[in-house]
């Protein structure tokens, strides 16, 4: 039986300091192609040496503002993310307390 392959893939380019100047993706499976963005970050499980690796990439043209949002997001989608992987809905809440303290502190909330 034949199983289904996937692939997602990065397509940088790079200034003459090897800074990203432009980053593209594509996930045939998801419908993106070509699609341009300002920031990835990617985590793997080396499982061979029982350690995380990680690469964070930025365009030169990410804003600041957005790339607060950024990180915010991505903190509450580990918690999310955490909870479906090990059902520990405590260590969840706690990581959510802790994006909420983040995004008070970089005054993401909008004030009502």
């Amino acid at each position: 039986m034949t199983k289904h392959k996937s692939t997602i893939t990065f397509n940088i380019t790079l200034d003459e300091n090897k800074v990203p100047e432009t980053i593209q993706w594509n996930a045939e499976d998801g419908g993106i192609a070509n699609r341009d963005t300002k920031s990835v970050m990617l985590a793997v499980w080396d499982t061979k040496d029982k350690e995380t690796l990680k690469m964070d990439l930025w365009t030169k043209e990410m804003p600041l503002d957005e790339m607060k949002v950024f990180y915010h997001q991505t903190l509450v989608s580990m918690a999310d993310s955490f909870e479906r992987a090990t059902n520990d809905t405590k260590m969840a809440a706690t990581m959510r307390d802790f994006t909420d303290y983040f995004a008070e502190k970089l005054e993401l909330l909008k004030k009502e």
